[in-house]
């Protein structure tokens, strides 16, 4: 079991060092995180546009079909 263990986790250290990551290693401070912190301002910005655009389709929905079912025949 010990070996088994040992294995997975030499070939997951393999792995991420061949993986590249989203930050700078020679820089320091923030600016080491430029393109991970950019790249986290577009994933919010998106989500907040496409949760907005959620919300006015519903709101648009809801009242329209509340139109259509408001007559009674």
């Amino acid at each position: 079991m010990f070996a088994k263990s040992r294995k997975f986790f030499g070939e997951v250290k393999t792995e991420l060092q061949k993986a590249t990551w989203p930050w700078d290693p020679k820089e320091r401070g923030f600016k080491k995180y430029k393109q991970l912190i950019d790249s986290t301002i577009v994933v919010l910005v998106a989500t907040l546009l496409l949760g907005g655009y959620i919300a006015v389709a519903d709101f648009l929905m809801v009242n329209v079909m509340r139109a259509l079912t408001s007559f009674s025949f």
